[in-house]
């Protein structure tokens, strides 16, 4: 088959290396002209990467890239023509036993806290997919007895053909309007989770979110909420599910009340596979989150530093000035995804902000959101990194908490999230 790899990112290498492994003739399209190829690669590179796709026989995918891009470049193009890397692995999966978790956030860390409980429970355990290990990745590790563990964002589910046998949707709100067309497009593209599952399958969803219940509807699956019986919930500041008592909300090493629901759905899950309370909560003793959630980076001159880089979006960044009691400098601010900033802004003037510095170009829409609330303590928190931090120390008082916690997106400032969070650690480290 004549194959187009269209996006040479990490998922874009991963599938040219398993087509390639097929002995397919592949064309690498990226508009990077200064990419680097494999040896002997034939590519097209540069702002007129998607033309004429009509000649390939298969068009990949790479998940960053929307799916109308294609069709704008190429109105006739035929549907069946493209397809994912998601799509290709539950073609040749070799086993049934597929989780899938989607939500606007909190999917790495349920997906990790699955993965991490089924391994401790003993089983063959693989995780791959939006974490950042591509699953076409997988294929060579897992027998019919294998699980795999499958963070799946909305750039994956958009034109998904197949569900997981167990699929977990957290909460979902907007989020990547910079992306998709529509709040109802990006809600769609959630719902592929479910919407090939059948009789035999799970929807497992949060029953306290509106949207998510919506979304488990989609399919045919049979429909298990968490947060509320039967599946997994909180009860007496204690995690029971069925009746049995996993922990104490206050023995979890993830901080926040909100990663109490990511506890819940990844239990409601393995739940459903392995009753091995002690595994389960071996787990949720032990594991303090992924890196740029919530992440203690160091206390310096009795102030606690925390990345939460990861939070993009204003309701993460919300649910981590909750996290903490403690007077907080909050660095908020960024580049826009779409969203509105009225609900941030009276989570600050409710959560002991002592501070909020604003970056990034979104910073005149939070300061005005700030003000209708009535909330005066703001300041521009600078340029780089190291003045950002620098502003915070300035600013804080022996047991406060300093939060990067921005409730938008990166670019711009930044490279993306990772490097955001990757600058503000080295800068607080450099504090002395």
């Amino acid at each position: 088959m004549n194959i187009a790899i269209a996006g040479f990112d990490t998922e874009g290498r991963s599938s040219y290396e398993y087509f390639l492994a097929q002995g397919h003739d592949l064309t690498v399209l990226d508009q990077n002209e200064e990419l680097v190829l494999p040896f002997g690669a034939v590519s097209v590179l540069g702002p007129s990467y998607l033309q004429d796709l009509d000649r390939f026989d298969l068009i990949v995918r790479t998940a960053g890239m929307p799916p109308r891009v294609l069709f704008e470049a190429n109105p006739n193009l035929d549907p069946d023509k493209v397809t994912t890397q998601i799509n290709e692995f539950f073609k040749v999966c070799p086993t049934p036993n597929t989780i899938g978790i989607t939500g606007t956030k909190g999917k790495g860390t349920t997906s990790t806290l699955i993965a991490n409980m089924l391994t401790a429970a003993g089983l063959d355990v693989h995780l791959a997919g939006n974490i950042g290990v591509p699953a076409l990745d997988l294929l060579h590790k897992l027998t019919p007895d294998s699980w795999v563990v499958l963070e799946l964002s909305s750039f994956q589910l958009i034109d998904c053909t197949a569900s997981p046998n167990i699929g977990v949707c957290l909460m979902v709100v907007p989020e990547h309007l910079n992306w998709h067309a529509t709040m109802e497009e990006y809600v769609t593209a959630k719902s592929q989770l479910f919407a090939h599952q059948t009789a035999s399958d799970l929807a497992i969803y949060f029953n306290d979110n509106e949207t998510s219940r919506a979304i488990a509807a989609n399919g045919n699956g049979q429909k298990l909420p968490f947060y509320t019986e039967p599946g997994a919930m909180v009860a007496d500041s204690k995690i029971v599910i069925n009746d049995t008592v996993i922990c104490q909300t206050s023995e979890l090493k993830l901080l926040g009340a909100h990663n109490w629901q990511n506890v819940c759905a990844a239990i409601t899950a393995v739940w459903q596979i392995t009753q091995d309370v002690s595994a389960i909560r071996s787990v949720l003793t032990t594991f303090s989150g992924l890196e740029h959630r919530l992440e203690h980076v160091r206390t310096f001159n009795n102030v606690a530093y925390y990345d939460d880089s990861f939070g993009t979006t204003p309701e993460t960044a919300i649910v981590a000035m909750e996290a903490f009691v403690q007077p907080k400098i909050v660095i908020l601010g960024g580049s826009d995804k779409g969203a509105g900033y009225d609900d941030l802004a009276r989570a600050v003037a409710e959560n002991n902000v002592r501070q909020a510095l604003l970056i990034g170009d979104q910073a005149p829409r939070i300061q005005a959101a700030l003000e209708r609330v009535g909330f005066t303590q703001f300041m521009p928190g600078g340029d780089t990194m190291p003045a950002i931090v620098s502003a915070a120390r300035e600013h804080a008082q022996p047991g406060d908490v300093v939060l990067l916690s921005t409730g938008c997106a990166s670019f711009g400032m930044f490279q993306n999230y990772k490097d955001r969070g990757a600058q503000f650690k080295a800068a607080v480290q450099s504090l002395v």
